[in-house]
């Protein structure tokens, strides 16, 4: 996306408005999910003007999912071209991810925490 696509991005403002909050998704307590969304300028690494890190964990504190532009989905050869940062890890596999919109990006997240607690048994 271009930081005029990331502007128009309606959804963009309801993902920025998540950073900071983490919640509690289990009637047992014991998977939660935390959020952390900046607004940065535009680059290659992240071309839709977006910082992000959505992530479930357990109760050890250990991360499940996770969704961010932190860093690269695996590691690049010095002096090569910058890509988009966006990728995804599940159970510890960490793949690249194409970020199509803030909506898309909540929609992926939260279809795979659902996978992982039916996995897991915490959801029916």
């Amino acid at each position: 996306m271009t930081r005029r696509d990331a502007e128009d991005d309606p959804a963009s403002e309801n993902l920025l408005a998540l950073d900071g909050y983490v919640f509690v998704i289990d009637e047992a307590g014991e998977y939660w999910v935390k959020f952390e969304v900046q607004r940065v300028e535009p680059s290659p690494e992240r071309p839709h003007g977006v910082k992000y890190s959505l992530t479930l964990h357990d109760s050890a504190n250990r991360r499940l999912v996770g969704f961010d532009n932190a860093h690269p989905a695996k590691p690049r050869p010095v002096g090569s071209r910058a890509d988009p940062l966006d990728h995804r890890h599940r159970l510890g596999i960490v793949k690249p991810y194409r970020y199509r919109g803030a909506a898309q990006l909540l929609n992926d997240f939260w279809e795979i925490v659902d996978q992982v607690l039916k996995e897991r048994g915490a959801k029916p």
